[in-house]
């Protein structure tokens, strides 16, 4: 590997080191570095505990714990320059011993976590948050025998690849990534490279696990669930016509939770809602930068009680400093499963909808203006 001198068009070889020549460990350092960095492992994780040893009937401990994109539990083991003979085995162990945990046991495992290594936190939000659903419960957490391993060191033994070739040939995902320490002046750098699978394979499995995912997803809105809100949105969206809201003339039904549309504000955005036991109208404020989001919330919050005399109602306004999105928000809490109800419901929606957009439309398209020559 090399560093680059652009001043000079020269480059300049890095000298590749041994963790142990460093004086770094595995916990203190390498564990560190990829729990507050998990996707450096080319994928997005959420760490939700290490040195877990939450095992019935042992001592061990598994070196960090996450889940991945599809709410799977995925052990990661790290070494520094040698792998040793036993991780795949230990790795396997943890992996059966995980199997087993339960959504509440993960949710309270992360709840741990945070305590202990954030400073608080609400655990179920935030792993709704990071899964990107209104709630878990018709997420399953941990399911089957899909548990992932991923395995991090300088070098590996030919027993140790040989084993991980032989499991993703079997369907177990494990991984195994090389994390190359180099030394330039008194700078360390660290290359951290995907070797089984190679990435020219991995792309290959992408691919295959994209159909599998399509696949689920078809078998998926046969759940009840699924059909209900189909069902729903059918029948709201009849009504939103009926009612002359014609930004509604062009959407489609879908098995999600919300229904969006445009407000004429690149970025701000209107949804109706439907979950189990809410129904929602809510403006969103989603431009890619989180600065504009906030100045565009101040700008209408500034204007709160004329929007809310305009709506009919108060609002419930969360500018959510730690999130990139803000919201302004008007809920109804029912049995929103129960069909019922849902007469009482669309009609609610289409009032709402309809005061929100007559409240917040002259606002936002005047804050909009405003914001062209803003200083951010």
């Amino acid at each position: 590997m090399f560093k680059v001198d652009r001043s000079e068009n020269r480059i300049h070889k890095l000298i590749e080191k041994r963790f142990s020549d460093l004086q770094l460990r595995e916990r203190e350092h390498v564990q560190e570095w990829i729990a507050n960095q998990p996707d450096a492992l080319g994928e997005e994780l959420l760490i939700i505990q290490k040195e877990f040893d939450q095992f019935a009937d042992t001592r061990e401990r598994l070196d960090l714990l996450a889940l991945d994109k599809d709410g799977q539990i995925v052990v990661i083991e790290n070494k520094l320059d040698d792998s040793g003979r036993d991780v795949t085995w230990q790795a396997l162990k943890y992996a059966a011993y995980c199997s087993s945990l339960t959504k509440a046991q993960i949710i309270d495992i992360y709840q741990h976590y945070l305590n202990r290594y954030c400073g608080g936190g609400n655990a179920l939000e935030a792993i709704c948050e990071f899964l990107e659903v209104e709630d878990l419960e018709e997420i399953v957490l941990n399911s089957g025998n899909g548990q992932r391993m991923m395995f991090v060191a300088a070098n590996f033994r030919k027993e140790v690849t040989s084993t991980v070739l032989w499991l993703r040939e079997h369907h177990v995902d494990a991984r195994c990534f090389k994390l190359t320490p180099y030394e330039f002046a008194s700078e360390l750098l660290v290359d951290i490279q995907q070797v089984i699978p190679t990435p020219e394979a991995a792309d290959f499995m992408i691919s295959m696990v994209e159909k599998e995912t399509e696949a689920k997803s078809a078998q998926g809105a046969q759940r009840r669930s699924h059909r209900l809100r189909l069902e729903f949105w059918e029948e709201a969206l009849e009504t939103l016509r009926a009612r002359g809201l014609s930004r509604y003339n062009t959407v489609s039904p879908q098995k999600d939770t919300w229904i969006s549309t445009g407000t004429g504000v690149t970025g701000c955005v209107a949804h109706l809602i439907f979950t189990k036991d809410e129904v929602r109208v809510e403006i969103c404020l989603q431009r890619p930068n989180a600065s504009e989001n906030k100045w565009l919330f101040d700008q209408l919050y500034k204007q709160r009680d004329d929007i809310e005399k305009a709506f009919g109602d108060l609002l419930t306004w969360k500018r959510i400093d730690d999130k990139k999105l803000s919201k302004i928000e008007y809920a109804k809490s029912a049995d929103c499963y129960d069909k019922g109800n849902w007469p009482e419901l669309i009609d609610w929606l289409a009032v709402h909808m309809e005061r929100l957009e007559k409240a917040f439309t002259d606002p936002i398209q005047e804050a909009n203006q405003r914001m062209k020559t803003a200083d951010f």
